[in-house]
């Protein structure tokens, strides 16, 4: 069954507890996974769009909810929309590399996406909070994780209320959040201050070209030099 298929399958009513569809199998190194944190507010989602329409060779794992859509947003672009019950009869089958709840809300990411992935030989970008971050890097510890800033708790909340999208109280309550996700930045490989966005893109963007080139990453490629020089076995350590 395609990808297309079993998200079709699962949006579809159903007379039983849960949606019949299966999960693919996978191995879980199979390619470079870039998680991106932030507090709400931070510029995430922007910088995200930039680096996805600029850097080629990624794909974005488009996230798993029970909320209901705002503004604009698309099913299958921004979220995979599901009930409360279709949810957690995923979790129960064990369908999710991660998953969390967030202000009475589920979120998580399918484990078929990484072998969409692998599939279509393009590296992951996942969008996914704290929670999210800390059981992935669990599962792939090869995942690079980067941790997006605003520069000040001031400037954070200047942005969240010039999206006008919350309520007072609302902003307050991310704002709580955003102190607790913070306390975090340390389980992080980057941080990425968001002082100016052309800065920050650039290097978001810098970051993932950087980790493409890393030895351990592209072995497969050095061996075959390495053997027109005529080593018949050359060991990863240089011996």
């Amino acid at each position: 069954m395609g990808d297309g298929e079993w998200k079709r399958a699962l949006r579809a009513p159903f007379p039983v507890p849960c949606p019949l569809f299966p999960v693919p199998a996978f191995p879980l190194y199979m390619t470079t996974v870039f998680i991106i944190s932030a507090p709400s507010g931070s510029g995430k989602s922007t910088l995200v769009t930039r680096l996805m329409a600029n850097v080629p060779g990624l794909m974005f794992s488009v996230s798993y909810t029970t909320r209901k859509p705002r503004g604009v947003e698309k099913e299958g672009e921004n979220y995979c929309y599901v009930s409360r019950e279709q949810f957690e009869c995923m979790i129960g089958r064990g369908e999710f590399l991660e998953w969390a709840e967030v202000f009475g809300n589920y979120y998580g990411t399918h484990k078929g996406i990484l072998e969409q992935a692998q599939g279509r030989g393009k590296d992951l970008v996942l969008d996914i909070d704290v929670q999210g971050a800390r059981q992935l890097k669990e599962q792939i510890s090869e995942a690079v994780t980067v941790f997006i800033l605003a520069p000040s708790r001031q400037i954070l909340e200047q942005r969240l209320r010039a999206r006008g999208e919350d309520r007072d109280e609302v902003i307050q309550r991310r704002l709580r959040e955003a102190a607790e996700e913070i306390r975090n930045y340390n389980q992080y490989d980057y941080v990425l201050i968001n002082r100016d966005l052309t800065e920050s893109d650039a290097i978001l963007s810098a970051i993932v070209h950087a980790e493409r080139v890393r030895r351990i990453r592209i072995e497969d490629q050095i061996q075959p030099i390495l053997e027109t020089f005529g080593f018949k076995e050359v060991l990863k350590d240089g011996r």
